[in-house]
């Protein structure tokens, strides 16, 4: 008897940690993490056909997030987007490049981002996405593909020099190849924009990872990645959110 109080009383507790006591994440409905855009700088209100845009975006063309001009900005070396950039140390090489624009447009014109869109209080954007989880192997070939370039910072959505108009690397940094700020291909696309990737143990194709690059001619697999994880958002609640609770809900039950 003493043993079930005390397994009822833990219960309790656990339950007021997980819908009271602790910081709760602020979750889109259901019903919008599907086919949705962020409220960010440059994003459209809602994804729709952009026939025209432009080169590493055109994969998104036939729903889209950005705009056509936002696609074409996002090709150049210091855009009016962000005024970033890339060759704060020295010319990019074109490969490493490559790779950025591909990121660029994945963040405008993906309109499969929603299970990971979470809310933020900053001035250019009310929302950003937090550990989408990129494909492996996406990272690994970013991470190589920019070995040779050279940069002064691992986390590049803060910290920077803006007083010229655009980022430059701040006092006491030193420009030195990126496999000295990011060791691994995990650091790269886990920090260098503050963990908006997470990399995934996942394969491309295997519908469980976001793939920047994609053969639009096979469809969107992103589109199917979404919805995974959407499914898997629809079920939580307390019990979800808190194995601990689960943990005890279940010992309740069988004592």
């Amino acid at each position: 008897m003493a043993q079930r109080i005390t397994i009822q009383l833990l219960l309790l507790l656990a339950w007021v940690a997980a819908v009271g006591g602790g910081r709760t994440p602020t979750v889109r409905a259901r019903t919008e993490l599907l086919n949705v855009c962020m409220d960010a700088k440059h994003h459209k209100e809602k994804p729709g056909p952009e026939d025209k845009l432009h080169e590493q975006c055109r994969p998104w063309r036939k729903n889209a997030c950005c705009s056509t001009n936002t696609s074409q900005e996002a090709h150049k070396d210091v855009s009016y987007l962000y005024n970033f950039n890339w060759n704060h140390c020295g010319e990019m090489e074109p490969a490493c490049k490559r790779h950025f624009i591909q990121d660029t447009c994945l963040y405008e014109c993906s309109p499969n981002l929603g299970p990971w869109i979470q809310q933020v209080d900053q001035s250019w954007r009310k929302e950003r996405v937090l550990d989408v989880p990129l494909c492996k192997e996406d990272c690994e070939q970013w991470w190589k593909d920019c070995r040779t370039s050279k940069t002064c910072k691992s986390n590049w959505h803060k910290g920077w020099n803006w007083t010229s108009g655009s980022n430059e690397c701040p006092v006491g940094a030193t420009c030195e190849y990126f496999h000295s700020y990011f060791p691994t291909p995990t650091a790269l696309c886990n920090e260098i924009w503050s963990h908006s990737f997470k990399v995934s143990n996942y394969s491309r194709g295997s519908g469980r990872c976001i793939q920047m690059w994609f053969d639009p001619a096979q469809g969107n697999p992103n589109e199917e990645v979404a919805r995974f994880y959407a499914a898997a958002m629809s079920g939580a609640g307390p019990w979800a959110a808190c194995p601990v609770l689960l943990s005890l809900g279940l010992l309740w039950l069988l004592s």
